[in-house]
């Protein structure tokens, strides 16, 4: 499984162009975020992500839930979403 770490100042469109080409590949990606700003950016970027597989009639569907990350020396809880190919 392919791991995407999401920013608040991370690219939809890149981010979303990255699920496309890991989901063509018939593999599942994680998407990672901590924060309201960087989930927000996951988020856009699952829906534009659906939208570029569309056209090769290939549609994905999210798995949303919690995991817990080091940042640093501090242990995190982030959001994760996995995508999978359906």
């Amino acid at each position: 499984m392919e791991l995407l770490k999401i920013s608040a100042k991370s690219s939809s469109n890149m981010v979303a162009g990255a699920i496309a080409g890991i989901t063509r590949e018939n593999k599942e990606v994680e998407l990672q975020a901590i924060g309201a700003g960087s989930v927000n950016q996951a988020m856009k970027a699952i829906a534009v992500a659906r939208v570029f597989l569309k056209e090769e009639e290939i549609d994905i569907a999210c798995i949303p839930g919690f995991t817990e990350i080091t940042v640093g020396e501090e242990l995190r809880t982030a959001m994760k979403f996995t995508i999978i190919r359906i």
